[in-house]
This record gives C-alpha cells, structure tokens and sequence, in this order.
C-alpha cells in the first residue's frame, strides 16, 4: 500500500518518472528474484548450523533439569 501511496505522489510530482516506474518495477523485481532465492537457502543452512552447533548445550541443559 505504501509503494502505491509513493507512487501516487510521484505520478503527481513527475508522471513521466511514475511511468517508467511503472515500466521497470517488475523488470528488476524480476532480475533480483534469484537473488532472493539465494538469500533464502542461505538464512536455513546458516539455520541449520547454529543448531547443530547447540544442539550440546541444549541436550544437557535438557538432561541436567530431568
């Protein structure tokens, strides 16, 4: 909502600029897409690495309250 309300004010304030806004917005949504992907499979590895690395620590803590 709040990218249309920019929008707006730019259509308002330079309509030729809005519409090359509009143009190449989902032009370079497109090109960063496999970026984001990326980012994505990088967030679960790092993830899955911090918990194998306390996965120690949480078993004794867990072994230690029993």
């Amino acid at each position: 909502m709040i990218k249309f309300l920019l929008w707006c004010i730019l259509l308002v304030l330079c309509w030729p600029l809005a519409i090359l806004a509009l143009i190449f917005y989902p032009i370079i949504w497109l090109l960063l897409l496999p970026f984001r992907i990326l980012g994505i499979a990088v967030d679960g590895v790092l993830k899955l690495v911090w918990g194998l690395v306390t996965l120690p620590g949480r078993v004794l803590m867990s072994v230690g309250r029993a």
